[in-house]
């Protein structure tokens, strides 16, 4: 018995190791590049995405605020107090929904990490992200014009932990918390990955994503729901999944339910969201999921 364990945890050892080394430099870039936008670009970010609502651009301004909620480094706690200042000041809501909408989906450490998922897979994520950013705004512009979405007055303010006079410091500080806050997941998706590799034969994982297509992207959209706890520990799984044979459209759902329905996310939005735009936003993160996932795959 013994033998066996020693065996299987060489086995598993192995797997993560090879895994490691594979996207080890894609997490420690993203972290670094991650907290030198949080330290040095975020208040410009916050301060260009103020200035959209000065340009009268109409419906058409979801498209920069979509982007700018991708540039954003803050997570979902930071991201809604200064979304809240924003609609205090004024900020037209459907330019709030596409800035928090990407935001979830996607910022700058996770847009790195995911480099290591190849060029195709990367510009679909960003581009699938930054549309799904549009589309929310354009759909709260449309169905919630001249009502109520969002209630920020629950929320509290943001705690801003970059005030170190030092900005050397303030940088030093910024990438040890992002350390802590993502390497346990990131070890344990690499685990999760390993395990996989070991214990979950080619010809299952092929009944259920590879032999099907249509029915590989409502199961990824499915799965993303409870299974994405951190957006750098699915990595290790996603890379895994397409070398296995997972469609490129079934990753990409995957990829836009996982961080819109995590649980801290969804927390976060339960706040700020009454039941009737709360069931609107699940019901658009998953049809579009799944509208998104039959594209791609139509595509590629």
């Amino acid at each position: 018995m013994i033998e066996i364990l020693e065996r299987e945890f060489i086995y598993v050892w192995y797997y993560f190791y090879i895994q490691l080394r594979q996207i080890f430099v894609y997490w420690v870039f993203g972290i670094v590049c991650g907290s030198i936008i949080s330290v040095f670009g975020k208040e410009k970010i916050n301060n260009v995405f103020e200035s959209i609502q000065n340009k009268h651009l109409g419906l058409f301004g979801v498209v920069p605020a979509s982007i700018l909620g991708i540039a954003s480094p803050l997570c979902m706690y930071g991201t809604i107090p200064i979304a809240a200042s924003f609609s205090q000041n004024g900020m037209r809501n459907d330019y709030i929904a596409a800035f928090m909408m990407s935001s979830i989906l996607l910022n700058p450490q996770l847009m790195l990490y995911s480099a290591a998922l190849g060029k195709t897979a990367f510009m679909i994520r960003f581009l699938s992200c930054a549309v799904c950013g549009i589309a929310a705004g354009g759909c709260v512009n449309i169905f919630f014009r001249d009502k109520a979405f969002f209630d920020f007055s629950k929320f509290g303010s943001a705690v801003n932990r970059d005030t170190d006079p030092n900005l050397f410091i303030r940088l030093i500080k910024n990438i040890g918390r992002n350390i802590k806050a993502t390497g346990v997941y990131f070890a344990f998706g690499i685990l999760l990955s390993a395990l996989f590799q070991r214990y979950v034969s080619a010809d299952k994982f092929s009944a259920l994503f590879v032999n099907n297509e249509g029915f590989g992207v409502l199961m990824a959209a499915t799965v993303g729901v409870p299974l994405y706890i951190c957006g750098g520990g699915t990595i290790p799984l996603l890379i895994e999944w397409l070398n296995r044979g997972m469609s490129i459209g079934s990753a990409a759902a995957f990829m836009l339910t996982g961080p819109s329905t995590k649980i801290t996310n969804i927390g976060a939005l339960k706040i700020v969201l009454g039941a009737k735009s709360f069931i609107f936003y699940l019901a658009f993160v998953i049809i579009f999921s799944i509208i998104t996932g039959a594209v791609v795959n139509l595509i590629f």
